[in-house]
């Protein structure tokens, strides 16, 4: 009974030991000293140590998007060269540190997408509050909702320039008819951008039924 005792009593210690690092690396503390993009930053630890931050659960224009450096403008005057606090939730792929930033006790990542300077990143998120601050960012047409159709950064960098030249150019085919076109339900729609485009551009408010900006819920989700 007593070894039974002892090895329970070390695979505790192991547990323990295991689990300590990642208490310890539940928050972050330091000063942002570099802004990569509307989502990503360098955080400079009071141990000197530089640590890529990329904000959790939001998405941000690429630099070479519309909006892109508008986006990095408007992270930069939240945080660069302030005393932040980053509430960890994981590494990526790429070795950055995922997590929330505060400073003071105003989350970052949301007000990034309260400006309308970046999406709710629904494949990773999990917090309606971002979801909700979108939907009222489209409805007040801020940032990058002053735009009829802008391009979910995910998208783009699957499709980069072409992606964006060929929607733009639907966007032109589209208004340049005068009417809209005959489309007036969800089932017409073939993509969450026309979608949208019919809501903003041609006052289509049926394909909102629930009001919240979005379109056709189950073209975008």
């Amino acid at each position: 009974m007593f070894i039974f005792k002892n090895r329970s009593m070390l695979k505790l210690a192991v547990i323990i030991t295991l689990l300590l690092p990642l208490a310890e690396a539940a928050s972050l503390s330091g000063r942002i000293v570099g802004i990569a993009d509307g989502d990503t930053a360098t955080l400079l630890t009071p141990e000197k140590k530089q640590v890529k931050i990329r904000l959790a659960q939001i998405d941000a224009p690429e630099k070479n998007q519309a909006f892109g450096q508008a986006s990095k403008q408007s992270l930069s005057d939240l945080i660069y060269q302030k005393d932040v606090l980053v509430e960890v939730e994981t590494i990526d792929k790429y070795g950055r540190t995922v997590g929330k930033i505060l400073v003071g006790n105003n989350d970052v990542n949301l007000e990034q997408v309260r400006r309308g300077m970046a999406w709710f990143y629904a494949k990773y998120g999990k917090d309606t509050v971002y979801r909700d601050a979108e939907a009222k960012a489209r409805n007040q047409g801020v940032g990058l909702w002053s735009e009829p159709n802008p391009v979910p950064p995910w998208e783009f960098r699957h499709g980069g320039k072409s992606s964006e030249t060929k929607q733009s150019a639907n966007i032109v085919a589209s208004a340049s008819s005068g009417s809209c076109g005959a489309k007036r339900y969800c089932k017409e729609m073939a993509s969450c951008d026309e979608a949208m485009f019919y809501l903003k551009q041609c006052s289509l408010a049926r394909l909102d039924r629930d009001g919240d900006g979005l379109p056709c819920e189950s073209l975008c989700q």
